[in-house]
């Protein structure tokens, strides 16, 4: 956690503070005034709807050692700890990065579409028992949580590993440049944020923005023509992870266990407990991560047999009259979707149940995404597929001739339908957006 002066402060961001202020030490940063911890440096915002300056005073009451203040911002308190600066954002983003230069870990930086948050999971736990391992916590990974993280470090962090989410062009460069990785990788393309980029080829670019500020190797899905193409044009030091053999590091002979996935990386054995084939590939990463930060396949191995993912992700729960509950509803797009059919296609038991809900954000196709998903049903052997919401029901129309498929008009409707299916023979796969809270019907099958 940053400790510094709030001279330091005022030298990194260009403020100003009194001098009786000089030597006050703050202990970490916070930009929510109802959640502080003693010692912090309070950072203001000035949103929309809310400016955070009329709090600055108050969260100085409640234990905060000074705070930032904005110079356009009207009525500042006399006589406190407090820097006045240009920007606050700009001023949290120069103490994250000056922070990070001084403690000075090696960074490794995650972007893609899905399973960022499962691979930085990964890469923790292959490299934690070796290293002294700092992770982006939650959804920290924007342009505000990403330097919020960096002065969340500790002094002796050796490894910094960073999730980075994006909505547009130029977020991912951004934070690049801020944290200047030593290694990235790109987890695959996906359709999340279809809507502000137009196309796969437009998101493509947009995760490709993580070698801005990159000095080291870039791992990424190999399988993925769109990052290939942007790969052929570029500089650097790329490589490719993924179940095609021109791969440089070839994942093969995947078995789906009742708890775990095995496969080979080469001539090497792994075992992962989770499921779903695409975390074959995001656990590859951390392989790849390891073995450059000279770990052995064997403790790699072992270290892996250590993981825990984040809640919601392929999260297995068992349920009413033992059925067995998979919690994979964090987030969705079509190809996480895709994903988790052929996660449960797999698995050897006698009833696989997928329950689907809408997936956001996917703009004018959003039709055609979904219809893509009830099609993909084709040949995959799921005995019953349970859908719910607007955009879900064209899943279930494109599905129908695939499996046995039911559409709902509420979660309450769908849940009560559900309950008559579980049982000890049982599978059932829940995958939404974030917003369709699918975790409400699971919470009524425990």
């Amino acid at each position: 956690m940053i400790k510094r002066s709030l001279r330091w402060i005022a030298e990194q961001t260009g403020g100003k503070v009194a001098q009786q202020f000089e030597d006050v030490m703050i202990d970490g940063v916070s930009i929510d005034s109802r959640q502080l911890n003693e010692g912090v440096l309070f950072i203001p915002f000035k949103g929309e709807n809310v400016d955070a300056h009329q709090y600055v005073a108050q969260s100085l009451e409640r234990g905060a050692h000074a705070s930032l203040w904005q110079s356009d911002a009207l009525d500042m308190p006399e006589g406190l700890p407090i820097i006045v600066v240009d920007d606050t954002l700009k001023a949290l983003q120069a103490i994250g990065k000056a922070y990070l230069e001084e403690v000075n870990p090696k960074v490794i930086a995650i972007t893609g579409s899905n399973g960022k948050t499962s691979t930085k999971d990964m890469v923790e736990a292959v490299l934690a028992p070796n290293f002294k391992v700092k992770k982006t916590q939650g959804n920290y990974n924007n342009e505000i949580g990403l330097p919020i993280t960096l002065c969340q470090l500790d002094e002796d962090t050796e490894i910094s590993i960073l999730e980075m989410g994006m909505s547009g062009f130029g977020e991912i460069a951004f934070l690049s440049e801020l944290a200047t990785p030593d290694i990235a990788a790109i987890t695959n393309i996906g359709e999340s944020h279809m809507r502000d980029l137009g196309s796969r080829e437009g998101i493509a670019k947009a995760k490709f923005e993580i070698i801005e500020g990159l000095n080291g190797p870039l791992f990424y899905d190999g399988d993925e023509p769109l990052l290939n193409d942007l790969v052929a044009q570029a500089k650097g030091e790329f490589k490719k992870i993924g179940f095609n053999s021109d791969n440089d590091f070839y994942i093969h002979d995947l078995q789906a266990l009742e708890k775990s996935i095995d496969f080979k990386v080469g001539d090497a054995q792994f075992s992962v407990p989770t499921l779903g084939a695409h975390n074959a590939r995001n656990a590859t990463i951390a392989i790849a991560i390891g073995r450059l930060l000279g770990l052995s396949d064997a403790v790699i191995n072992e270290n892996l047999t250590h993981l825990h993912l984040t809640n919601m992700r392929m999260e297995q729960i068992i349920g009413i009259n033992k059925a067995r509950l998979i919690n994979d509803a964090y987030n969705a797009s079509p190809t996480s979707m895709r994903a988790a059919i052929d996660t449960i296609a797999i698995m050897d038991v006698p009833n696989k149940i997928i329950v689907l809900s809408d997936v956001l954000e996917l703009g004018p196709d959003s039709q055609q995404y979904h219809e893509s998903v009830g099609a993909y049903f084709e040949g995959k052997g799921i005995d019953r597929l349970l859908t719910v919401g607007t955009e879900a029901a064209h899943i279930h129309a494109a599905a129908k001739p695939f499996t046995e498929a039911q559409h709902f008009d509420s979660k309450e409707a769908l849940e009560a339908a559900l309950l008559n299916y579980l049982n000890a023979d049982t599978v059932v796969l829940f995958k939404a957006s974030r917003g369709m809270a699918l975790e409400t019907i699971i919470n009524q099958c425990i």
